[in-house]
């Protein structure tokens, strides 16, 4: 007998313990929460929910109705891992977490989902009545995409990774705007679910942002200009009496390095905005 599940139904109550009502729907019988419910049921009243098989592999009735269900898309967190099977999500059941196969992650085991990560996916029921969760395709994806504003360059974004291709990865911010990340504008590639902090360096016409990883510039700082930094920050009035000017050895005895690190250094953090050099020194830029 097929079950009904991965979708709302309405069953008629046939029973009750201390914690379950058990309602009936074509000669299957579903167990209903006491705990979930506002006011008590009686025999023979109808009553309605997400129908599902939980992990005891009973089939019970929510009140709790998921975002996902059969032709339902959207979020859920992935809670395990099983290589020989695929990743477990939750998708807000109280008792169950569905399952994405194998056959939809990645080949290369390291760019599966990790725990906390994101997936966007509806339900199906295979030929044996198990409950599956499956990955939205790029179609459906396509259908609730937003082009993304014409004013975003060089904002950051938070976006997560849903495709995983040979030319690059492709995300959708929570404005549902996508975006791209070309293999040369990220440091490692971004695993599938991956909630990833981007910056835009672009805009294609159809309003797809190109995106990249990797730090500003200005942000990717060297250890000898945290340095500078650093001694500014600790010293009584944010300033110090050396320049690109002054004595080499000087410079070394203070800052420990050579006079062509200072100036490379110094020219960093002067791009950066976060010092300013006058005939007087260095001095810190109050970020007001």
């Amino acid at each position: 007998m097929t079950m009904k599940i991965g979708d709302i139904i309405a069953a008629k109550v046939t029973d009750e313990n201390d914690h379950y009502y058990f309602a009936q729907v074509d000669g299957l019988t579903y167990q209903v929460a006491k705990d979930e419910l506002a006011k008590p049921l009686n025999i023979g009243s109808l009553v309605s929910g997400f129908a599902y098989e939980n992990e005891q592999h009973q089939l019970q009735i929510t009140k709790n109705v998921p975002a996902v269900r059969l032709g339902h898309y959207a979020w859920g967190t992935v809670t395990d891992i099983r290589r020989d099977l695929g990743v477990f999500v939750d998708i807000g059941l109280p008792n169950k977490d569905v399952v994405v196969s194998i056959d939809e992650l990645p080949t290369i085991k390291e760019l599966w989902p990790q725990r906390g990560d994101q997936l966007m996916i509806t339900l199906r029921v295979d030929n044996k009545d198990r409950l599956w969760g499956e990955l939205i395709p790029m179609d459906m994806l396509q259908a609730i995409r937003i082009p993304a504003k014409t004013d975003m360059k060089n904002k950051n974004v938070q976006a997560t990774v849903f495709r995983l291709k040979m030319v690059g990865t492709y995300v959708i911010t929570k404005d549902f705007n996508f975006g791209f990340i070309h293999p040369d504008e990220r440091l490692r590639e971004p695993r599938l679910g991956e909630v990833v902090n981007a910056r835009v360096i672009g805009m294609r016409p159809d309003g797809i942002l190109n995106l990249s990883l990797k730090p500003r510039a200005y942000e990717a700082i060297s250890e000898d200009a945290q340095m500078i930094l650093t001694l500014l920050e600790r010293s009584n009035d944010g300033q110090l009496p050396y320049t690109d000017k002054s004595d080499p050895a000087a410079i070394k005895r203070y800052f420990g390095m050579s006079k062509g690190q200072f100036k490379r250094a110094v020219g960093n953090l002067m791009k950066a905005r976060k010092i300013s050099q006058d005939e007087a020194g260095l001095h810190l830029v109050s970020e007001d």
